[in-house]
């Protein structure tokens, strides 16, 4: 037989715990959410109420107001990027978890971004666009403008789009514009592979040891768009030139795939580069026979102006 400590014990325990279930209905009843959500469903019962209790509580306090959300990263949702809605569950009140605004442009962008390939190439250039060029800037601009068209031709089946040679200074914004025609290939559903020529280059050497390099050369020369970055940055040396390079060219010429480059010389310059190397001397046949392919598919764009890198 329980002694009486111990029955007054067991009633203040149920009391605590009723005391508890009416702060969680209350809390529950009194948020604006809830209300409009009973407004819209009369036949609303108590018993439903009751038995939803545990998933009204997490909803009310889950629910967050993503107006002024700036994006997914700083969401204060209980699940980041969902917003809870709730809904009738047969006897009971029930939640779902929807992909809010943020959320949705977040994974859009993840998957375009998912059609641009990158070697060695900073992250900040793959999410770059047309807009963030200044159309006070003239020359840039017109590099942009030029970019556009590029696109639009690679879009269209019935064109044989021609490639860009983007030349010019360092630090005026080449790789910039690449990353910005790349993001815009990705919006029309086109992959485009981004370069840095001189790493992909050292890479390629490294990889004859462990023999990956016609596997890596593979991916490289059957991108649907090709970017080349800073050509004309790397040591040369006529395997490069020749076997890689060259193989590379070689192939998209023959699948009319279409093949950008950036670099800080002109087709003059880059043919002077390439005809020398360490070992070979000066092979200035070899170079031309590179940069006709490379002048036959490509229009020359100078990209001059102050050096964005300097702060």
């Amino acid at each position: 037989m329980k002694s009486i400590s111990q029955s007054m014990q067991g009633f203040s325990d149920r009391t605590k715990v009723q005391k508890q279930l009416m702060a969680v209905k209350s809390k529950v009843l009194s948020h604006p959410d809830w209300k409009a959500f009973y407004q819209a469903h009369p036949y609303i019962t108590e018993e439903m109420i009751e038995r939803s209790l545990p998933r009204l509580l997490e909803y009310v306090e889950g629910t967050k107001d993503c107006k002024g959300c700036q994006d997914v990263a700083h969401c204060h949702n209980m699940i980041k990027g969902y917003e809870p809605e709730l809904f009738i569950n047969g006897g009971i009140i029930d939640i779902t978890y929807n992909r809010c605004r943020s959320k949705e442009e977040n994974d859009e962008l993840e998957k375009l971004q998912s059609l641009i390939k990158s070697y060695f190439i900073p992250r900040d250039i793959l999410s770059a666009t047309f807009d963030q060029f200044d159309k006070k800037d003239t020359e840039r601009y017109q590099a942009t403008l030029k970019a556009a068209k590029f696109v639009e031709s690679v879009s269209d089946p019935d064109i044989e789009a021609k490639g860009l040679y983007i030349h010019g200074s360092f630090g005026v914004g080449k790789t910039f514009l690449m990353g910005a025609i790349a993001n815009a290939l990705a919006k029309k559903k086109i992959q485009t592979m981004l370069v840095y020529t001189p790493d992909f280059f050292r890479e390629m050497k490294t990889s004859i040891g462990d023999q990956t390099v016609d596997e890596k050369l593979d991916v490289i020369k059957k991108a649907p768009v090709l970017v080349l970055d800073d050509i004309g940055a790397e040591s040369m040396s006529s395997w490069v030139r020749d076997e890689i390079l060259g193989s590379i060219l070689q192939y998209r010429m023959m699948e009319k795939l279409p093949t950008c480059y950036t670099s800080n010389y002109d087709y003059d310059e880059l043919e002077e580069h390439l005809a020398y190397s360490q070992k070979a001397g000066i092979e200035q046949l070899k170079a031309k026979r590179i940069m006709e392919r490379i002048k036959h598919f490509t229009t020359p764009v100078n990209l001059n102006g102050a050096n964005r890198r300097v702060n």
